[in-house]
């Protein structure tokens, strides 16, 4: 059996998986603030569950990390700072831990499942802020930085970050209510346009053969697909031609699964 522990802002999810990596149990819990609490939540949750043995374990990172010490050096909307995530995690599932940024670990697992047909998958979560990563022939292009919404650009009239007038929360900011509960059609354009003013900028500069976009904003795409075609249309040009666009398969879980690719890919097991 395998581990996933996907590490978020306000919740944290641990998922076994078997060797066809097909998920057998899981638990989600509240991310505490302090980093000591969450080692001790963990070991709680690890040592309730019914598999006890692990071949190997993969640990999501939401935001920055050092992979050859492995270190989580920065958590976004955590506190924490300089943390020895693996050597901690490896005390307590007690088997090889290897540890990835979220967004790239969602990308791989999505990437994955279209394996077959493109080679250049770039992943695109939209959430309370927004992530990307690049999988180019399985493998996670790990020369990117994953955190897209900090990319400057200019919008009405002046330099924001993406995620600034394009994430959930400039949603939230925006319109005085959570993407669930938007209704109307001219809400949902003037989302699509701030979200393929991005996506514009990111074909520029990757050429992705697909972009898959997932994460809670991501979840809605059908919402606003039609408004986002038409924008992206009129941004796209013979050299920057627009690819594919698609909602995640396994939005919920595309952490996890990420983490058993991982895995996977990196010990003969």
């Amino acid at each position: 059996m395998y581990l996933g522990v996907d590490i978020g802002g306000t919740k944290t999810l641990i998922a076994c998986l078997n060797k066809d990596g097909v998920i057998q149990e899981k638990v989600k819990f509240p991310t505490p603030k302090e980093y000591g609490t969450f080692l001790n939540d963990l070991a709680k949750i690890v040592a309730s569950l019914s598999t006890k043995n692990f071949l190997a374990a993969g640990v999501a990172v939401p935001g920055r990390l050092d992979r050859e010490k492995g270190i989580g050096i920065a958590f976004g909307n955590l506190p924490w700072k300089e943390v020895a995530v693996r050597a901690d995690v490896q005390r307590i599932v007690k088997c090889p831990v290897v540890i990835e940024n979220d967004a790239n670990l969602a990308g791989l697992s999505e990437a994955m499942l279209l394996k077959e047909q493109y080679g250049r998958v770039l992943y695109v979560t939209i959430s309370t802020g927004i992530n990307m990563g690049l999988i180019v022939g399985q493998h996670i292009d790990t020369s990117l930085h994953p955190e897209a919404g900090n990319i400057m650009m200019e919008h009405h009239g002046r330099l924001e970050t993406w995620e600034h007038f394009a994430s959930g929360r400039a949603i939230v900011h925006r319109f005085g209510k959570q993407a669930s509960e938007i209704t109307d059609d001219g809400s949902w354009k003037i989302i699509a346009h701030n979200i393929a003013i991005g996506l514009a900028d990111l074909v520029a500069i990757i050429g992705p053969e697909i972009i898959v976009l997932g994460g809670s904003i991501g979840g809605y795409f059908d919402q606003y697909a039609k408004a986002l075609f038409e924008d992206l249309k009129e941004l796209s040009t013979p050299l920057t031609p627009m690819p594919p666009i698609i909602k995640a398969s396994r939005p919920d879980d595309a952490v996890v699964y990420g983490c058993y690719d991982l895995i996977r890919e990196l010990y003969e097991y």
